[in-house]
């Protein structure tokens, strides 16, 4: 078969649509069955790659002649959507009535006509490209005698038709799996069949099923992977330690949460000349799982492993994450090792990389770590490693120096965890802040992550940087409206550095509400992804970043050993499996895959912390307001981290005005102010599972909620850190 850059230029010299058999001609394929259909389906790849168009009178073409362009859908709950271009460009504009034959998800070629009301460009959809659900997940509904499904992911607002007898045995409200036979038009609904009845949505699990199938996760394992996977053997062969670095004798020690159960890193800390040398050693996934194999396939598709309050669907089989790679203690276990030695002043001078063979002597948790370095205390197994442990937290804290003085950001915005009784029904949910040995692991993480960039850079290998920008203009002026309130300036007429947003937010240390500023901070920014052209990291205020440390549960991790273990074996990125096009494909796919986990264990979160609140309708609760809006203000609550809305109406019984300038709702009767971070007591009103949402209602003003006028910063000393 002729390769697809020679399809490409055929369609080029032809200059107009051609037909399949035309281009068999133009590129020398026999015009017999079989080579058709191989050169139908190469042309299938390319549209689904956005480059070639196949029209209604079945003629390829070329999606750049026709002025299109082509990108991914994502759809909103209220009907309209966007297209996310392939190349980079600005976002589309999808009104309603052209989302009408889209899922969120799917791929299509857009024709800019024009703009909207917000000056946005707006499209028009002339072709699908390719679907993103075969099959959706949702609740039954009966009305009137029609039988439709409604998916459970917000982004699909559309219904989907059951035929007659189509319903498979479910009840109206159950949680269903549709498989989709006729996808909609613009004047039809998808048609589907119900191919499996979940259950109630209420049910303890159901939060984690629903998510999985909403965001399509891959969950079910190729027969070719796990066979592939059971094939490995259970210990290291001794063949395979050979020609590495023996590291076997050094007390290398993985340190993890207490419910981990896959250990891709272990470190350890020695001093040495006028600093401390350090060496992270992390699973040498890429010695098992080669490009090309089934299990790298799978790795592919899944890009990251998933975490769920209480289910993980990983990224490898259990055979490797859990067995094979994880660096469990005592046993022997292959690794790629990053080995620095840092300076007093917290900046690596040197470092290198090698494949080695170690053996764990311990796995820690971070509590068990904190609580020796704090107070001293800890098991006899735990006091045999306190040497090491200590020297790396003296190294941590040359790297938080530095981390401070180039105005890294370092938020510690807490995670919430969930209690389930044995039942797997929520019981509680408490804030999980980083302790001292978590945020130690992390610079360790960090500074082995900096220098595998420089690594690959050095050796202009192609490979995926973990890119960070700035924040965009609008949510930029947002922030600084937010920070006046505060009286806190940011600078104007210059691009925006790291430093400038740490130093305001340092202004606010001692704040009580600044924990909600670091949170108000972090929506304003964008979202970090993998690209193979290096911008830098905005957020940790580095030239070049990668992601190294963890490949058992991210597949650019993968591929940045892979790119490593290239130059170790042969010097240059010359024979390497990888060429800047493919990057540029695995880039986009794996931060895609990564926002598809994201979004996913959002939405159970969301679901788990309705269904507990469900419990506590008519509780009230001490909160803070952390969203201001036209209709209401979003509040929340202290004690278990749970935000819900006190609509307008709940607020008092007058008109209130908003004033986005204050980001407040004032009373016009009373002059009652509700800005951001006034306190307030609620009662919790009406949960609503299906659509994760909590109402609050207003019991008393716990203190003054005024927010006051933007005003300059004060100029004088700065607040020391205490």
């Amino acid at each position: 078969m002729p390769a697809a850059e020679q399809v490409l230029a055929a369609l080029e010299r032809e200059g107009a649509p051609a037909t399949l058999e035309r281009l068999a001609e133009q590129v020398e394929v026999a015009a017999e069955p079989q080579a058709l259909a191989a050169l139908e389906a190469q042309l299938a790849g390319l549209i689904r790659a956005g480059e070639v168009l196949r029209n209604r009178r079945d003629e390829y073409l070329l999606v750049r002649k026709a002025d299109l362009v082509p990108g991914r859908v994502q759809g909103h709950r209220d009907g309209f959507g966007f297209l996310i271009p392939d190349h980079g460009d600005q976002d589309i504009f999808l009104p309603a009535r052209q989302m009408r034959r889209l899922f969120d998800g799917d791929r299509a070629a857009v024709q800019v006509r024009g703009q909207d009301r917000q000056g946005r460009p707006m499209g028009s959809v002339m072709e699908v490209l390719e679907r993103a659900h075969s099959e959706l997940v949702g609740r039954l509904h009966r009305e009137s005698g029609v039988t439709y499904v409604v998916p459970d992911n917000p982004r699909i607002p559309h219904h989907v038709v059951i035929p007659r007898g189509g319903h498979g045995g479910a009840q109206a409200g159950e949680a269903v799996l549709v498989g989709i036979e006729e996808y909609p038009e613009e004047h039809r609904l998808a048609i589907g069949r119900v191919s499996r009845v979940l259950g109630s949505p209420g049910a303890p699990g159901m939060e984690v099923e629903m998510a999985v199938h909403a965001f399509a996760l891959p969950h079910e394992w190729p027969e070719e992977a796990l066979a592939e996977a059971e094939a490995m053997p259970q210990r290291v062969p001794t063949a395979a330690k050979q020609g590495r670095v023996d590291l076997r004798e050094l007390p290398l020690v993985t340190i993890d949460g207490a419910d981990a159960r896959d250990f891709d890193d272990a470190v350890y800390c020695e001093p040495a000349d006028d600093g401390w040398r350090i060496l992270v050693a992390i699973a040498d996934v890429s010695h098992y799982v080669r490009p090309g194999s089934p299990l790298d396939q799978e790795a592919q598709r899944r890009g990251t492993s998933v975490y769920f309050p209480n289910r993980v669907i990983p990224m490898l089989p259990e055979a490797l994450s859990n067995g094979l790679c994880s660096l469990n203690p005592q046993v022997d276990r292959l690794c790629m090792v990053c080995d620095m030695h840092l300076g007093r002043d917290g900046k690596v001078t040197g470092s290198e990389f090698y494949s080695a063979v170690m053996r764990s002597a311990a796995r820690l948790t971070y509590d068990d770590v904190t609580t020796l370095l704090e107070t001293g205390r800890g098991r006899p197994a735990l006091q045999r490693l306190a040497g090491p442990l200590r020297e790396l937290h003296a190294a941590w804290e040359a790297l938080i120096a530095a981390r401070r003085r180039r105005g890294a950001l370092d938020f510690d915005v807490p995670e919430v965890a969930f209690d389930f009784d044995e039942h797997g029904h929520v019981t509680g949910l408490s804030p999980r802040h980083r302790g001292v040995a978590h945020r130690i692991i992390e610079e360790c993480m960090i500074a082995a992550n900096v220098e595998a960039a420089r690594f690959l850079r050095h050796h202009r290998m192609p490979t995926l940087y973990r890119v960070h920008e700035g924040p965009a203009d609008e949510k930029l002026e947002e922030l600084r409206l937010f920070l006046a309130t505060f009286e806190v300036k940011l600078p104007k007429g210059q691009t925006l550095k790291p430093r400038d947003l740490y130093r305001a937010v340092e202004r606010l240390h001692d704040h009580p509400e600044r924990e909600l500023v670091e949170m108000v901070v972090l929506r304003s920014m964008q979202a970090a992804v993998y690209r193979p052209r290096n911008i830098g990291h905005f957020g940790l205020a580095l030239p070049g970043y990668a992601h190294f440390t963890s490949p058992i549960r991210r597949y650019p991790d993968l591929l940045v050993h892979r790119g490593i273990r290239q130059v170790l074996e042969h010097g240059s990125a010359k024979g390497f499996a990888y060429a800047m096009p493919d990057m540029e494909r695995l880039g986009d796919l794996t931060s895609r895959a990564e926002r598809r986990a994201d979004e996913a264990t959002w939405d159970a979160h969301d679901r788990l912390k309705c269904e507990f609140m469900q419990d506590h309708i008519g509780t009230e609760y001490d909160g803070v307001i952390t969203g201001v809006m036209p209709f209401g203000v979003f509040v929340r609550l202290s004690e278990v981290h749970v935000e819900g809305l006190v609509h307008v109406s709940y607020l008092g019984k007058e008109y209130f005005r908003h004033d986005p300038v204050r980001r407040a709702l004032v009373g016009e009767r009373s002059g009652t102010v509700f800005g951001l971070t006034g306190h307030v007591r609620v009662r919790v009103l009406r949960v609503n599972l299906e659509d994760r949402k909590i109402d609050f209602e207003l019991v008393e003003v716990a203190e003054s909620v005024d927010t006051p006028e933007p005003a300059p910063a004060r100029k004088g000393r700065r607040r020391r850190r205490r």
